[in-house]
């Protein structure tokens, strides 16, 4: 049974590499994802020493992910974007994280009622219509903590620490701390602690 688990993880792991860009040293585990609905590696871009456990999804309509150099995407991360998804060198993204430049789905109940329907039916739609998407920016060097919500339009400075459980739903500047919901900053982290 081992070495049948091996062998589909052997097989999962390279159908994620198939749908990506990946630099040198990078790792991908078993329990990482990949869900390019563009079919285009390019859209997927993941810098050197990176290592992924979550997953990555970009959607048929649009969007676009890149990951830095000597990151690291925690077990559980989610990281879907519909526009643009930028996160910057040595960024760590611990586990249960969502981050998302869209929406998802319609605001309008009728619109996104028979838009379900549809991509039941269908599979996913190629024209984003009345989603809702804006890019995402996290600088180098942030740690982003457990359980973390990152919404739309945001920008992370560099150094910035997100804490645990936090839902970010504005932008966070250089060198400080935010926490809570929605995050609101705790302190600015001195430049003896950088």
């Amino acid at each position: 049974m081992e070495l049948l688990n091996s062998k589909f993880n052997k097989i999962k792991i390279k159908k994620c590499l198939e749908q990506i860009t990946i630099g040198e040293k990078s790792i991908f585990y078993e329990n990482a994802i990949v869900n390019n609905y563009q079919n285009d590696k390019l859209k997927i871009k993941v810098g050197n020493n990176t290592h992924t456990r979550g997953e990555l999804l970009i959607f048929k309509y649009g969007g676009r992910i890149s990951i830095g150099d000597n990151c690291y995407v925690g077990d559980n991360t989610k990281i879907w974007s519909g526009e643009n998804i930028i996160i910057g060198n040595d960024v760590l993204i611990s586990h249960n994280v969502n981050i998302m430049d869209t929406n998802s789905h319609e605001i309008n109940y009728l619109e996104r009622s028979k838009r379900y329907k549809d991509l039941l039916i269908n599979g996913h739609w190629q024209d984003k219509g009345f989603i809702k998407t804006k890019p995402i920016t996290i600088s180098n060097n942030v740690w982003i903590s457990f359980g973390v919500v990152i919404l739309k339009g945001v920008t992370i400075g560099e150094g910035a620490i997100v804490g645990a459980g936090s839902v970010v739903t504005k932008d966070v500047p250089d060198w400080t701390i935010v926490a809570g919901n929605p995050a609101k900053i705790i302190r600015e982290i001195p430049e003896n602690e950088r």
